[in-house]
């Protein structure tokens, strides 16, 4: 006999009520249902959870440890539920390093105007899907190439290229500055989610030191600390200001191709304006400057 969710809830609610017949009534059920169902997860389990007797019901031993792993499933079972309902009333866009700048804004107005019962959330998650894989996004967006045949993608726009640099720097008193500018500092990399490679730079023509961070936050401490310089999109200079670090325009840079992705198999409600609303913010800031 496999274990079942109902005999999980009639042994909790009997714990918490103190009572069969009290579980019965906050479950809205008979107390001949309850005790079946407890009676069934103990049969499933092998082991007595509950002592009886005509005026209390106590935990055993073996009732103690599975009431704690018990409440454990439920909890997860209902944040599951929390996350199926939450995708019928919002779509949620992940990312890992930046949203989309000073884009970001423009889409959410746009968004609102056309969606006004379904927000527009954005969801931080420094993982190689920007949190598709583990449920955190309906769609992300993407800065480097997703190579995994279980999502779909769509080019929506490009952005410049900025070095990071401490303050200190004297590449800070420039207003743009070259790759070659950069190769004799240690560079800052994130393998797992960032966009620059040392391949940027050509063959044989890489930074002199590489520095593996892991996020943004790491990646920020050590610039503003004088420890490496760093490359990320102008999304990143826009959205992750930070005391001490100034951002320059790599002016000999390749952009970098921003994609919207998405589960190939289970393509969110509003797709197609999404795409289409972040090119035209793409698009008309383009234009606009």
């Amino acid at each position: 006999m496999d274990l079942e969710l109902r005999q999980l809830r009639a042994f909790v609610a009997v714990v918490d009520a103190g009572t069969f017949t009290d579980a019965a009534g906050a479950l809205g059920v008979s107390q001949a249902a309850v005790s079946r169902a407890v009676a069934a997860l103990e049969a499933t389990l092998g082991a007595r959870l509950l002592a009886r007797t005509t005026r209390q019901v106590r935990l055993t031993a073996a009732g103690t440890q599975v009431l704690a792993r018990a409440r454990a499933v439920l909890d997860e079972v209902a944040h599951l539920r929390r996350v199926v309902e939450r995708s019928r009333t919002e779509l949620r866009v992940g990312y890992a390093w930046a949203a989309m700048g000073k884009h970001t804004r423009r889409l959410q107005r746009a968004w609102a105007q056309r969606h006004p019962s379904v927000p527009l959330v954005f969801a931080y998650s420094n993982t190689p899907t920007a949190g598709l894989s583990d449920g955190g996004a309906d769609v992300a967006v993407i800065r480097r190439a997703l190579a995994d045949g279980r999502f779909d993608t769509a080019l929506v726009g490009t952005e410049t290229r900025y070095a990071a640099v401490s303050t200190d720097s004297a590449l800070a008193r420039r207003r743009t500055v070259r790759l070659d500018d950069l190769v004799r500092y240690t560079v800052a990399i994130d393998d797992r989610t960032g966009t620059t490679t040392p391949d940027l730079w050509g063959p044989g023509a890489g930074p002199a030191a590489v520095r593996r961070t892991h996020g943004v936050d790491e990646w920020l401490t050590l610039i503003a600390a004088g420890q490496a310089v760093g490359i990320t999109s102008e999304a990143t200079a826009n959205q992750n200001p930070r005391p001490g670090v100034a951002y320059r325009r790599v002016r000999d840079a390749p952009p970098i191709d921003v994609w919207l992705a998405w589960w190939r198999d289970d393509p969110p409600a509003h797709l197609a304006d999404l795409v289409g609303l972040t090119r035209a913010a793409y698009e008309g800031s383009r234009l606009a400057g």
